[in-house]
């Protein structure tokens, strides 16, 4: 796949460790005109939404992992991501729907992360819900400048993170 990428013949893009990344779109776009077998789960017909939670304490994670997880009506596949950067990793290979990310994260903060999804090239249009255990008001502007619609204060709840994610996928289906 590499070496399609480097040719031109199938789009995507080099990572800064010389990693390629390729939309799922693009892929199944490319194995189509070339009369390759398209895995099932690359199909796009009932595909879950996944949501990215970004979160470097482990028991909070959990807990809003099994949080999000028992949501009657929340029906999404949740991956996790314990720092930034392999947050970001996860996010260019699942092209989630949503991320929920933690704002102070031991290599980046959320202001860190998002810049990075804005990067030219990147592809990604997952909404942003930012949780913090407390943050600068000029963090807080800044982050909303960048686009995030929603910071909440982990001291909310997790009923509030979900009642985000909730509201977040309903606005994405709405689009």
């Amino acid at each position: 796949m590499a070496s399609w990428v480097d040719q031109g013949l199938l789009k995507g893009h080099k990572t800064p460790t010389g990693r390629r990344r390729v939309q799922t779109d693009d892929l199944v776009a490319f194995l189509r005109a070339h009369s390759m077998v398209v895995p099932p789960e690359l199909e796009q017909g009932d595909r879950t939404p996944r949501v990215v939670v970004v979160e470097d304490d482990p028991g909070y994670l959990r807990a809003l992992v099994r949080t999000i997880e028992k949501s009657a009506d929340l029906e999404v596949e949740v991956v996790e991501a314990t720092n930034g950067v392999d947050g970001l990793l996860e996010i260019g290979r699942v092209q989630p729907a949503l991320i929920v990310l933690d704002y102070a994260l031991p290599d980046l903060n959320a202001a860190q992360v998002i810049q990075r999804l804005l990067e030219p090239g990147r592809r990604s249009d997952a909404e942003v819900v930012v949780i913090t255990g407390g943050m600068p008001d000029q963090a807080a502007q800044r982050l909303r400048e960048m686009g995030v619609r929603v910071i909440l204060n982990k001291g909310e709840g997790m009923a509030a993170v979900v009642e985000a994610i909730r509201q977040a996928l309903r606005r994405r289906k709405a689009a």
